[in-house]
């Protein structure tokens, strides 16, 4: 069988910064080939990815993942239905009485995903410590769900629970099974773009888990790289002359390093959990397109914001390496297993970029790579001169557009 394989390997150099730290506050590491390199977790580099999505996509098309899943679920029904947000009755009504709507959601929750909903132990010691309102009960793990999902479970809850409140939801599930089903269906069909991209799992219900399309490595210093501490004061705006001192003082860890970053997308498996086109005169293939084209940019673009404001790392890859494959996904961080050297003038990226194409050509050649597979490269400054020859030269808008063709293609070709 004919696989679609999406793999992007990237270079990516970045300035003294803490973008991703440890438990101890310092620059995440890992030792590779035997040194110690500057590591960005692959956890962070995805959840710049998400939020990436938020520029490139619509609202409709991306999922929310959070304990409050009540309470994004009771403000959608209230949309539907502006008197599901009141106290259940007019005796009971208080502050602390939880409307309608939200004991509605809450109810669907449970009913759709097996969690457990309930109000957290913090909430209920002090109920006033997140305002004034009624306490929304929460699942007990993040829950991702996309938001037509939200949607429909919406519409249900509206539907069914409308005039019976709580008590007509739970009967109308006892009823017959088809009934309860349908509250699961709604979690489980039409899935937004980030859960089919990155997964999800219901640790209550593991046959509404989603497999993951998209596998992302932990990007990775090409070099060694040593932690840096920054010592560093605050003054006092009210200090006189004669007061010496610093308000503050304090330190900081930071790193800099040339990073090998990687992901791989899984284009069948993507398919799968997005389904087929839904609109009228929308080709099979148009929602893995615009998820194709959304990640990829999303992807090289992004980048994680930790001590943002401290640092101002702001920079872009100096190369891209995008290869749409027909097995199997393929890393090239072997390249790097030995060391890249500084170069005689300083820096590491023309260094790195001459060693990935050599390992690239050599792997290729050894492995045999078949002539169905398509590659760009989009490359930033004569250090990366050694990439030119790997694909066709791309701007970016050209590679998203590329890749985007060359994915409707494969799908058509082997509906």
């Amino acid at each position: 069988m004919t696989r679609t394989i999406l793999d992007i390997h990237i270079l990516q150099t970045v300035p003294p910064s803490n973008i991703n730290r440890d438990d101890t506050g310092a620059p995440k590491t890992a030792v590779y080939g035997g040194v110690r390199r500057a590591r960005v977790s692959s956890q962070a580099w995805k959840r710049a990815t998400r939020k990436s999505f938020e520029d490139l996509l619509p609202a409709s098309e991306l999922g929310v993942r959070t304990k409050k899943v009540v309470e994004a679920l009771a403000e959608r029904i209230i949309v539907l239905d502006p008197q599901l947000g009141a106290a259940p009755t007019a005796e009971s009504a208080s502050a602390a009485q939880p409307s309608v709507a939200i004991e509605l959601a809450a109810e669907l929750i449970h009913t759709a995903t097996g969690s457990k909903i309930e109000v957290p132990k913090r909430k209920v010691k002090d109920p006033d410590a997140d305002g004034a309102g009624p306490v929304a009960p929460e699942s007990s793990y993040l829950m991702f769900l996309s938001r037509r999902q939200l949607d429909a479970l919406a519409a249900l809850a509206v539907e069914k629970g409308a005039k019976g409140g709580v008590s007509g939801l739970k009967e109308f599930f006892k009823e017959k099974k088809e009934n309860k089903a349908l509250a699961r269906q709604a979690v489980d069909t039409r899935h937004s773009v980030d859960i089919a991209l990155f997964g999800r799992m219901v640790a209550d219900s593991s046959d509404l888990n989603v497999e993951a399309a998209t596998q992302v490595a932990h990007a990775i210093g090409v070099h060694e790289s040593e932690i840096e501490s920054d010592y560093y004061t605050a003054v006092d705006d009210k200090n006189t002359d004669a007061e010496s001192g610093a308000g503050m003082i304090g330190s900081i860890d930071f790193n800099s390093a040339t990073l090998y970053r990687y992901a791989a997308v899984d284009v069948n498996e993507l398919q799968r959990n997005l389904g087929v086109g839904l609109r009228t005169g929308e080709a099979p293939s148009t929602p893995v397109e615009k998820a194709v084209g959304a990640f990829l940019e999303a992807f090289i673009t992004s980048l994680p914001t930790g001590k943002i404001n401290t640092f101002g790392h702001h920079t872009l890859p100096a190369a891209v390496i995008v290869k749409l494959r027909s097995r199997r996904p393929i890393s090239f961080v072997g390249a790097f297993e030995e060391p890249v050297r500084q170069a005689t003038g300083g820096g590491f990226l023309a260094g790195s970029c001459e060693r990935l194409a050599t390992h690239v050509r050599d792997v290729e050649r050894q492995y045999g790579a078949p002539k169905d597979e398509q590659t760009w490269v989009l490359r930033v400054g004569d250090d990366t001169q050694a990439l030119a020859g790997l694909g066709t030269e791309v701007t970016l808008a050209d590679l998203v557009a590329g890749v985007k063709g060359a994915v409707a293609q494969r799908l058509e070709a082997g509906a």
